[in-house]
């Protein structure tokens, strides 16, 4: 027997070392392998080129409304998918089992049929579309429908990342505050926000990561005009198809970069979280 624990465990061994490296082989060709040809191309003609590619004022005006839209989507989907949560998991209604799974349709939906829904509904043409031209509030291809189309794909991420947490909350101290007095909007920012300020920032953190690379829905939805409505994923493809390789590659790199930052700071966020929690 003693001589056969050795060789199970050299098998074992093995076994774990081949999945190992058969996993991490797979995320370099997948993930890694593309992000450093991309970083390597975008830096190969020098510092100068690229800092004249993403200065362009075209490319400049795409991606500060690139971001600056992403943040108003950011804004409003952390406070519209905190309050859905929290109706899903604090209220008991029906229809909740259909409205839980169509959260998760934007995940589903290709998004360029997410711009041709928009299109239909808030088109120039359309009855919505109709009113809101009266009172001169323009929507599709105009900056505004951007957001929109932003907030569609992006809607799962917060209801998703606060409602695990909202569900394993012990409401005992939500309780003892009502008994002390506490009225329901102090109890929340007292006591049930804190705990789920964490998952917010994570929410929130995908959705804009996911919202700086949106192509589908944003072309149908903002029309792709320079220095108005042409984001940063617009720009890449007008380069690419204009011939100018370096001044897409350039912007990749600065929507890659933001992005590989937002999600290694969440990661560092909540491995220090979960240090503190195992102290």
């Amino acid at each position: 027997m003693a001589s056969q624990a050795p060789a199970v465990s050299r098998r074992a061994t093995t076994s774990d070392l081949i999945l190992r490296w058969s996993t991490l082989s797979y995320l370099a060709i997948m993930v890694a392998l593309p992000m450093v040809a991309l970083g390597v191309q975008a830096a190969r003609p020098g510092l100068r080129p690229f800092w004249e590619a993403v200065t362009d004022p075209t490319a400049w005006h795409a991606l500060k409304l690139t971001f600056i839209t992403a943040l108003i989507m950011v804004a409003i989907n952390a406070v519209t998918g905190t309050a859905t949560a929290w109706v899903l998991v604090r209220y008991d209604f029906p229809g909740r089992t259909i409205v839980n799974a169509l959260i998760d349709l934007p995940f589903a939906v290709p998004t360029v049929v997410t711009g041709v829904m928009l299109v239909i509904l808030y088109g120039p043409s359309s009855v919505v579309g109709t009113v809101l031209g009266k009172f001169g509030w323009g929507v599709i291809y105009h900056q505004p429908g951007i957001v929109l189309a932003l907030l569609f794909v992006t809607y799962p991420f917060v209801i998703r990342s606060v409602q695990p947490v909202l569900m394993e909350l012990d409401r005992a101290e939500e309780e003892a505050a009502t008994i002390l007095g506490a009225g329901p909007w102090t109890t929340f920012r007292k006591i049930t926000l804190p705990a789920l300020w964490p998952s917010i920032v994570t929410g929130s953190a995908l959705s804009f990561s996911r919202a700086l690379g949106e192509f589908g829905s944003v072309i149908l939805v903002a029309g792709n005009h320079p220095l108005l409505t042409k984001t940063a994923p617009l720009y890449i493809y007008g380069e690419i198809e204009s011939g100018n390789r370096h001044g897409a590659l350039a912007i990749s790199a600065v929507l890659l970069a933001s992005s590989l930052t937002i999600l290694v700071a969440i990661n560092a966020l909540q491995g220090r979280g979960g240090v503190d929690h195992g102290e």
